[in-house]
């Protein structure tokens, strides 16, 4: 079977009491009716949801397929021995209209004390409002007692590093980093395919139902390296390169011919337009390239068209 041009895929999308509408605002993606959206996952092979190709000749399949059973002509020959069994990779929109809870994901000593899995984690800020903010990253000589004390207090917030994102700032939250994206905040993230969350704090939030959204504060604390200095900057390239993929920021001034060498590429369109094999795509789109293509054309439709381009470490 030959590959498609490109896979496109039907978002799923995911409703979370610090959600709204913006997704819908912002980008003009339709949103489902009378709820708060707070996540839109656009790649994702998981038990418990599945990306689904939206057309073309393997419409239907389902990520976790394409993964399992045509993963060199997808994907490329070089993952025919890939450790993963699942697609490695988890992309969504997040719609932080209110704050979200203060959260760690675990660390490698933690995800095999608690059964958990590693979330190493990329936001790229697509649109912030002014005076918004994200807490990340412990304050300098924060021990355990003092963090401890001002969870009991209700002051966490106290003990993390305050940061000021502007659209097109990016950063890169290793697993094992307590951060909270503020309220105001569109944000496109890359991360592991994990959906391991421990909750330190939720601001006293309550859910549909008027209960308090369960903590997590013994495999939290496990989580995180008190000894270890963790500051955090915002980058102004929208580029990283982690262990566990690489994400660039392609300025498109002008059409880009791109040679493949066997590998495949997520697509992000993060402003403008984009054509690409024939179709157009607007800021908040996803789509992968198969490795089988030889060549292909990114070409600029709009002023200040930028796109995220993904791939997995070599």
């Amino acid at each position: 079977m030959s590959a498609p041009s490109l896979l496109t895929f039907e978002p799923l999308f995911m409703e979370r009491p610090w959600g709204g509408r913006s997704i819908q605002r912002e980008l003009g993606i339709p949103l489902p009716e009378n709820k708060k959206i707070g996540e839109l996952w656009a790649l994702v092979d998981r038990p418990e949801a599945q990306s689904i190709v939206k057309e073309g000749p393997l419409e239907g399949k389902t990520l976790h397929e394409l993964w399992k059973e045509q993963r060199e002509l997808i994907f490329g020959a070089k993952y025919r021995h890939h450790c993963s069994q699942r697609f490695p990779l988890l992309c969504k929109i997040l719609d932080a209209t209110e704050t979200l809870s203060l959260q760690v994901h675990p660390s490698a000593q933690s995800a095999l004390a608690f059964g958990g899995e590693l979330k190493t984690e990329f936001w790229y800020f697509l649109k912030s409002q002014p005076n918004s903010f994200s807490y990340v990253g412990l304050k300098k000589g924060i021990t355990r007692e003092i963090f401890q004390a001002a969870l009991r207090r209700g002051e966490p917030q106290k003990a993390l590093y305050h940061l000021f994102p502007q659209e097109g700032d990016s950063i890169l939250i290793p697993s094992g980093s307590p951060h909270a994206l503020g309220g105001g905040n569109l944000v496109l993230e890359i991360q592991e395919n994990s959906d391991t969350t421990y909750r330190l704090f939720d601001w006293n939030r309550l859910d549909s139902t008027g209960q308090e959204r369960p903590l997590h504060l013994q495999e939290a604390l496990a989580s995180l390296d008190f000894e270890k200095e963790m500051t955090f900057s915002l980058q102004k390239n929208g580029s990283i390169i982690s262990h566990s993929f690489h994400a660039e920021k392609w300025d498109l001034t002008q059409p880009r011919a791109v040679q493949k060498f066997d590998d495949f590429a997520i697509i992000t369109c993060l402003t403008g337009r984009l054509l690409c094999q024939h179709e157009v795509f607007e800021p908040g789109s996803f789509f992968i390239l198969p490795a089988s293509l030889e060549k292909i054309m990114l070409i600029p439709q709009a002023p200040g068209t930028t796109i995220l381009w993904t791939r997995l470490p070599n």
